[in-house]
């Protein structure tokens, strides 16, 4: 066995959870074969359904001895076409000559080594083979044989390179989605200045950056369909920069990501009115406290004013950050209460999520 198709794996003989190496020549009595038990681990082996071999140190080019049914399964081999052949029949094209040699070294070592190859099957088909290789010792701590068992994780690797895909795709989304913003940005203050009307594209570009914001922070998530609304939406809320005034309560709850451009617009539109006329306003020391709760098929936040001015009830105009906010919500069928309290606004937004994944 002292060559094997592979491609590196996190697992080598830098963990020392993989290395026994020495102490696998001090195996305790009671983890000893005698002659009997040595014949039920041969049918052991025989009849795993892991793939298995053994090779012998001993004679010229290390020669496979013992494989078993699991292995002429994955290889598409019969016995008589790999007993007597080192293991290196299994390499092809593109297996990894570096590897090869990570394999050949602990060997060489008497080590333990766990990496992922490239193999080809008799047939001519590559798998990614999950090797763990190591020596085995006789009761006097001789090396007697080196064992390797198998197992196929092509289709492991196949999705990690598609999640992997995923987010780079979800990274370069996000670079692009930053100049659009921007570019909106742009373009509406360019509006905003040529008709006089600076103050409502500041309350415009406001939104712009909160969408951004909501957006920035979860699109690294995209890839996987759902996202973690916690760091999504203390990312929204970090420009307030209010520090101890506000106090996350929410536990680990996933959302789509489908669902962040509301959940982000409505918690900007709650926050500029806390800042302007709640418990955020520069004449009080109010305190936000914010929850986010997954109830069946929707997802509860809960946003409770408390320690700043008394209002007078509900304003008795409703204000275009209300109507946008509102609108939004019904769109995506969902719902917002509000009740104005002695100490601040309390607010209750369900957004139904039903059938995502979450």
């Amino acid at each position: 066995m002292a060559d094997y198709p592979e491609v590196p794996s996190q697992a080598s003989t830098s963990d020392p959870q993989a290395r026994p190496r020495r102490d696998m020549k001090e195996v305790g009595q009671e983890d000893r074969f005698s002659d009997s038990s040595g014949v039920l681990f041969e049918q052991a082996m025989a009849q795993t359904r892991m793939a298995v071999c053994l090779s012998d140190p001993h004679q010229p080019d290390q020669p496979i001895v013992f494989a078993n049914r699991a292995f002429r399964r994955l290889t598409g081999y019969e016995e008589e076409e790999i007993l007597g052949r080192n293991c290196r029949f299994l390499q092809g094209a593109k297996t990894d000559r570096d590897a090869v040699a990570r394999v050949r070294e602990a060997i060489e070592n008497e080590d333990v080594l766990v990496i992922e190859l490239l193999n080809y099957r008799k047939d001519g088909t590559p798998f990614w083979n999950a090797l763990h290789l190591g020596p085995i010792y006789d009761s006097k701590g001789n090396l007697i044989y080196f064992f390797g068992s198998q197992w196929d994780v092509s289709d492991v690797r196949a999705a990690r390179a598609e999640e992997r895909h995923a987010r780079e795709m979800a990274r370069e989304l996000s670079h692009r989605m930053k100049n659009m913003f921007a570019v909106i940005s742009g373009i509406v203050n360019v509006v905003g200045r040529v008709r006089g009307i600076e103050d409502a594209t500041g309350e415009i570009n406001s939104r712009i950056h909160a969408l951004g914001r909501a957006y920035e922070t979860t699109l690294d998530e995209a890839s996987v369909g759902v996202i973690e609304l916690g760091p999504a939406v203390k990312a929204i809320l970090e420009p307030y920069a209010v520090g101890e005034r506000l106090k996350f309560l929410g536990n680990g709850v996933q959302v789509p990501f489908s669902a962040m451009s509301l959940i982000g617009l409505v918690l900007h539109e709650l926050a500029g009115n806390a800042t302007r006329f709640g418990a955020w306003a520069e004449e009080g020391d109010g305190q936000v406290k914010l929850d986010w709760q997954r109830h069946g098929g929707q997802v509860v936040l809960t946003w409770i004013e408390s320690g700043g001015p008394t209002p007078g009830g509900p304003p008795e105009e409703t204000g275009p950050g209300a109507v946008i906010m509102d609108r939004l919500v019904a769109a995506a069928r969902g719902t917002i209460e509000r009740e104005w309290k002695s100490g601040g606004l309390h607010a209750v937004l369900t957004v139904p999520i039903e059938g995502e994944q979450a």
